[in-house]
């Protein structure tokens, strides 16, 4: 069925009027401008987009996860009070017959929906899909209202911290098949942050709250978050002191014994709980060989409302730039944590299927890959084409439309001008331009002697061999290459 067929028109109205701006000025006719936070993807774009999703993918695949997929829209009342804060950032869509939707904020909610629908105890799986988000896009960080999310979970009762320390591990050989520079993945545990606030006397009520404030750490300074916290959200000053006391520590398996005896956070059972996880987290870190990759990190606050255990957040400590250019800085790369609770609030009765998981940040990964190609002059092939069948004469259409059926029936991937006498030199030019290696010529001469020309672009040599050996011959150069 086509897309269009799944929404009223009316519903498509409301998404098209949200997700496009008036046209500007410059525009003219029915030409508009493109929609703000929202990007096109050439072909050459395309080509690097692909080659990181497969790294990521087949990560994913290699820890033993299925892909799965869910619908772009949900029910509103599905994705609502699920994100904190951030709930306004969702884009809503407006049924005929009155039934709210919402277009997916992220993969999460909708996965754990999944579950709880179709009674799903156990799944590791992983989902890769658009999402978006109605906040203030920056190019130069690589954020966007539509971005693309790659998700990977762990969902159902096993033993503690085991699931969570491969998902850090994943994350580890994934930023570091990416050659992104050196990385440092912050880990904390919602317990935690919600033992020191208690500790440090913030009203329940307000916990949520001081943790989306908490959770900008990473883009505003700790005095512009305090003067949030104090005269936006009510909390009282000696109180905000005392969470800024926290919030600078960070360090390995050390402080987390350190924390066990902080004369606040010790007398604090959630806390206790979330410190001896973490710990025994750590030692399996140390087990994978990535602990010195992780850092325990108190500012660490992940400001989703359904997170429940140990969160963590990958960032780049330094993006490959050249000497004396400012190096990019785009946040966060990769995320997630446990959310334990979030399956049950979609089960009728109230079953819940612990889950934790992790989110690769694709949009940021592909800015910096594409930022340092250019300061490289790299170029990137756009297609795959291994052979141009060309002729150097007229009148040779249908010899070369029957090599080119020859080569692709063998699966070989090859290309030929929709021209009926094209000049030989500009097949080759062709071929030089987008990459071809070979070029398979037949003209004439050959079709009498029954052999083919087979040419090396890079090299330009040329050798004639036997027409019924053509198939093996590219076949056993295309291997050698």
């Amino acid at each position: 069925m086509p897309l269009l067929g799944l929404l009223p028109r009316r519903a498509w109205a409301a998404l098209l009027s949200r997700l496009l701006r008036p046209p500007c000025a410059s525009c003219t006719g029915a030409v508009r401008c493109q929609s703000q936070g929202t990007r096109d993807l050439s072909p050459q774009h395309m080509v690097v987009r692909e080659k990181i999703l497969d790294l990521v993918i087949s990560c994913f695949k290699r820890h033993g996860a299925k892909g799965m997929d869910t619908p772009a829209f949900e029910l509103k009342e599905t994705l609502t009070e699920k994100y904190g804060e951030d709930s306004g950032l969702m884009y809503d869509l407006k049924d005929q017959g009155g039934e709210l939707l919402s277009l997916r904020y992220d993969l999460t909610v909708p996965f754990a929906r999944y579950l709880a629908m179709n009674k799903v105890k156990k799944m590791k799986r992983y989902h890769v899909g658009k999402v978006w988000r109605r906040e203030s896009p920056s190019i130069v960080q690589g954020r966007y209202r539509e971005f693309c999310q790659c998700d990977f979970d762990i969902a159902g009762q096993f033993d503690p911290m085991i699931p969570d320390a491969e998902c850090l591990k994943i994350m580890c050989e994934i930023l570091s098949g990416l050659q992104l520079g050196d990385f440092l993945i912050k880990v904390n545990d919602r317990r935690i942050v919600d033992g020191m606030f208690a500790a440090c006397g913030v009203p329940e009520s307000k916990f949520r709250a001081i943790c989306s404030s908490i959770d900008k750490l990473d883009k505003m300074a700790w005095k512009d978050v305090r003067h949030e916290m104090v005269a936006k959200k009510g909390l009282a000053p000696e109180v905000a002191d005392r969470i800024g006391d926290y919030v600078q520590c960070h360090g390995g398996v050390s402080l987390v014994e350190q924390m066990f005896q902080d004369p606040r956070l010790s007398q604090n059972k959630q806390a206790l709980e979330g410190l001896e996880d973490l710990k025994l987290l750590f030692e399996y870190l140390n087990l994978f060989g990535i602990a010195e990759k992780i850092s325990f990190d108190l500012s660490l606050a992940r400001g989703l409302d359904y997170y429940t255990g140990v969160i963590y957040e990958a960032v780049l400590l330094q993006t490959p730039t050249q000497a004396g250019e400012e190096p990019l800085n785009v946040g966060s790369v990769a995320a997630g944590g446990r959310y334990d609770g979030l399956v049950g609030m979609f089960d009728p009765k109230g079953h819940k299927v612990p889950c934790v998981g992790l989110s690769i940040g694709v949009e940021r990964i592909f800015y910096i890959v594409e930022q340092r190609m250019k300061t490289k002059g790299e170029k990137v092939r756009t297609t795959e084409t291994q052979v141009f069948v060309a002729t150097p004469q007229k009148n040779f259409l249908q010899e070369r439309l029957k090599l080119i059926t020859e080569l692709w029936d063998a699966g070989i991937k090859a290309e030929m001008l929709y021209k009926n006498n094209p000049k030989l030199l500009t097949q080759l030019h062709y071929c030089e331009s987008t990459g071809i290696p070979l070029v398979v010529i037949i003209g004439e001469q050959e079709l009498k002697e029954g052999i083919i020309k087979i040419r090396s672009v890079a090299s330009r040599e040329e050798v004639a061999i036997k027409r019924e050996n053509l198939v093996a011959e590219i076949q056993k150069r295309l291997f050698e290459s």
